[in-house]
């Protein structure tokens, strides 16, 4: 199926009618149908993108990136190589769940994923958190947090540009000022 402004690669497979333009699906990725992609993502070789997943605009997908039923990522999120989400905390072979039976998760805007971080189902990683590489994530993210380890703990703030923060939670890279907000921490 041919897509306007949807570029797939010869060995890519692209069965959604739901893709954006400006989107790059490369070799051996597989975007089910039923699956929603925005604008301007970037599914790279061997990736998956299940039926009922969602990913906004100017979403990038490295290789070898598993999202399945049931992951909302909002604009602009980085899932680094081999992210794994998970979406059913008690699978059984011989039970099949879908729909309303498997645990939703939602990556906010910005936010990123290192390469081979482990997200268990029925969490919300907040807007431009960042989950360092083999975090396992088994609990709701904070927005700005850095979060690393199994599992995955708060070690300090990014900012929305990905520097770590101080303790003056003043960005040393682009000078943006943060505040506590909730759990987390907003840009001024």
């Amino acid at each position: 199926m041919t897509l306007p402004g949807v570029r797939v690669h010869p060995q890519g497979l692209c069965e959604s009618t739901d893709v954006g333009p400006g989107t790059r699906v490369w070799a051996f990725a597989h975007v089910l149908p039923g699956a929603r992609v925005g604008r301007d993502c970037n599914i790279c070789d061997g990736a998956f993108v299940e039926d009922g997943a969602v990913l906004g605009d100017r979403v990038t997908v490295k290789n070898g990136t598993l999202v399945f039923s049931g992951v909302t990522c909002e604009d602009e999120v980085f899932l680094g190589p081999n992210v794994l989400f998970t979406n059913d905390m008690r699978p059984r072979a011989a039970i099949k769940r879908s729909g309303d039976e498997l645990l939703r998760t939602t990556v906010r805007r910005g936010a990123s994923l290192g390469a081979g971080v482990v997200v268990v189902c029925g969490i919300e990683i907040g807007e431009s958190a960042f989950a360092g590489a083999g975090a396992v994530v088994t609990r709701d993210v904070p927005a700005h947090a850095f979060v690393a380890g199994n599992p995955a703990r708060v070690k300090g703030w990014v900012c929305a540009c990905g520097e770590r923060l101080g303790e003056d939670l003043v960005c040393p890279d682009c000078g943006t000022k943060h505040e506590r907000a909730g759990a987390g921490l907003r840009a001024l």
